[in-house]
């Protein structure tokens, strides 16, 4: 039997409005619920503004050291839609109006009766060599090229985007979880909690501490592909906390 088959992810949200706090997020999340379910482990989110510097800088950072990078925002038609010209920079390639995100956003103008403008043709630049994604709500195209997936902003493009591509990508095993709530807080279970931890030592676990009826409850977190190591860790824990 071959070991454990990991393929990794990155998440680049791009967006002065997302530093600002003018727009929350929720790409991230959706991203990393998405991923986790059909095999790829999401480890790193960041977030940069729209500056072709910070844009390439993240770019070539995350591409490099993870299977997929996910790109957020910054594929629109308005001068501050700089994501998809950084993103050929990066990757040393050219940039131009794509001719089948051309026709794809000629075809959708035309069905609702409105012009293709220079504007709205600015979402039809493609980097040399990149594959589309299909855009069923509004019909401007992302795109890939190698290992980076580039993607709306707006949350219901970026998941109708996200499903178009994942045919396309490879997964591996599955991390699974197990969530004990402890009605105590994080300071009483800590040293049950730790011990476990190193006994099971391909377990990831997490504690994350929350409010309920206004006192400090804990839920503990397991992770791991092995469905059997997940179990056994997960009932050993609960007699060890008597819960």
């Amino acid at each position: 039997m071959g070991g454990e088959r990991i393929v990794t992810a990155a998440v680049l949200i791009i967006g002065d409005e997302i530093l600002s706090g003018r727009t929350k997020d929720r790409n991230g999340g959706a991203i990393a619920e998405h991923l986790t379910t059909i095999g790829i482990r999401l480890k790193e989110v960041r977030v940069v503004p729209d500056d072709e510097a910070e844009i390439c800088a993240a770019v070539n950072a995350l591409r490099s050291r993870y299977d997929y990078l996910f790109t957020t925002g910054g594929i629109g038609p308005t001068h501050d839609d700089i994501t998809a010209d950084s993103i050929a920079k990066a990757c040393g390639v050219t940039i131009d109006v794509d001719p089948r995100a051309e026709k794809l956003l000629a075809e959708n103008y035309a069905r609702r009766g409105l012009a293709l403008t220079p504007a709205r043709l600015r979402m039809a630049r493609i980097p040399a060599g990149a594959s589309l994604i299909v855009n069923p709500l509004s019909g401007a195209p992302g795109f890939r090229i190698g290992n980076v997936i580039v993607m709306a902003g707006v949350p219901e493009i970026m998941q109708a985007m996200l499903e178009a591509v994942t045919p396309e990508l490879e997964t591996g095993d599955k991390v699974l979880s197990i969530t004990i709530p402890v009605d105590r807080p994080e300071s009483e279970i800590a040293d049950v909690f730790s011990a476990h931890q190193r006994r099971y030592q391909d377990v990831a676990m997490g504690s994350y501490p929350r409010m309920r009826d206004g006192k400090p409850v804990s839920d503990l977190v397991l992770r791991s592909a092995n469905a059997d190591h997940l179990s056994e860790a997960a009932e050993t824990l609960k007699a060890a906390l008597g819960v």
